[in-house]
């Protein structure tokens, strides 16, 4: 039931002295001072810290009936565009701000942030790695830096960032740390902030936060049993963030392999999908032999986008997050990685079949330091590596019955 909004009337606002919060619904109060001054707040949950928070809307011009009433109504349409927000996922009061501080000189972190990451991106080995940076300095902190200009960062925002990751997600939390410390060090480069970095952790930070490695970590399993598979694969969601992680599963591919799959590199005919050595992490061509399963989630994908396989659902022009899968595997209340399945993958393929563990390195295009290894990979193997991808993918969308050994006769 929608909670009821315009409980104040004009004359309840004029006639409220005593000190206090009175509730007009729907997240807006009226706040009465012991002086008996009047304004206008906002209230609702911070979604980093799950705390309450208030944003002001404004004092209340008492000066008449008439201005009450105009005040409150601005108060009402304010608080309608916070809500706005908070059912958008966006924080009010960084909203707020960031109209405040738009016609500032001094950029915005956010704006810091990104210019630093484009200045970055060139020399950074992959594409993953800048997402690993936009995704920490923009999700994890614009909620509390983002909107604000970067020479306002003080060591209370940085801390309002970290100590709500510091104790659940450690090593995320002290590569965010890192992160913010290098676009504030860039910005005093830049002339737009001086004095002390307030993310530097010696002699700082570390006498308010434990060392990382000191901080009792919460074991996740990263890799989930390959005996398990089957079953979770049929409790996985019909999306296109889901279909993704299938795709993923049934290939044994890595994250940025599959999100970034472009319809140019899929041959549906042949089954085969190219991907080219720009996106490898071995920096080389490597063909996937499609199983008809991953066929068939390719089909179901055709027509939502000509480019990508896997596009974005929120953002044009683009292919899925690299934290998508991840994220989806936390809403199902599973705590392993999307990489741990290439793991379950080897492990079946050397525990449940007879395939050769070079053939199943092979298809997970491992470099092989060993030159004997190397050599028996030149050839990309294919035709063999399809009949193994197939096996797993048959394994995968099977019902679990015990072990199933699948035989090869002859050895590559």
């Amino acid at each position: 039931m929608a909670a009821k909004l315009a409980k104040l009337s004009v004359t309840a606002v004029e006639n409220k002295r005593k000190a206090g919060l009175y509730n007009d619904g729907g997240g807006l109060y009226l706040r009465v001072t012991e002086s008996g001054s009047k304004s206008w707040i906002f209230r609702y949950r911070d979604r980093v810290t799950g705390k309450l928070r208030d944003v002001g809307l404004g004092a209340v011009d008492c000066a008449s009936r008439k201005t009450i009433g105009a005040s409150l109504t601005a108060a009402r349409e304010a608080a309608a565009e916070a809500r706005e927000h908070v059912r958008a996922g966006r924080d009010p009061k960084a909203e707020r701000d960031r109209k405040r501080f738009a016609a500032i000189g001094v950029p915005t972190f956010e704006k810091c942030a990104k210019d630093y990451i484009a200045a970055h991106r060139k020399g950074w080995k992959s594409e993953k790695h800048a997402d690993q940076w936009t995704y920490t300095l923009i999700e994890l902190a614009g909620p509390v830096l983002g909107p604000r200009p970067v020479n306002e960062i003080d060591t209370a925002l940085v801390m309002r960032v970290l100590e709500p990751l510091w104790h659940e997600r450690t090593e995320t939390a002290s590569r965010l740390r890192g992160r913010i410390e290098a676009v504030l060090d860039w910005a005093k480069v830049q002339g737009y902030r001086d004095g002390e970095n307030p993310a530097r952790w010696r002699g700082h930070l570390d006498k308010l936060l434990p060392r990382p490695s000191k901080v009792r970590r919460v074991k996740h399993h990263e890799a989930m049993p390959y005996r398990d598979v089957p079953a979770f694969m049929r409790t996985i969601p019909d999306t296109i963030t889901g279909r993704c992680l299938a795709f993923t599963i049934l290939t044994a591919t890595r994250t940025n392999e599959s999100i970034a799959a472009r319809w140019s590199e899929i041959d549906l005919e042949s089954a085969t999908w190219t991907v080219p050595a720009e996106r490898m992490k071995a920096e080389r061509e490597h063909k996937v032999p499609l199983p008809p399963s991953a066929v068939a989630i390719l089909k179901r994908q055709l027509g939502h986008d000509e480019t990508y396989v896997f596009p974005s659902p929120v953002k044009a022009g683009s292919h899925l997050s690299n934290m998508a899968m991840l994220e989806l595997l936390k809403d199902m209340g599973r705590d392993e990685t999307v990489h741990g399945f290439r793991s379950s993958f080897r492990d079946w393929a050397a525990e449940q079949t007879n395939f050769p563990r070079e053939l199943a390195e092979a298809a997970l295009a491992h470099a092989l330091k060993d030159k004997t290894e190397a050599a028996y990979q030149r050839g990309d193997l294919l035709e063999k590596r399809r009949k193994l991808m197939t096996a797993w993918a048959r394994y995968c969308t099977a019902k679990p019955s015990g072990d199933v050994v699948v035989p090869m006769t002859k050895r590559a």
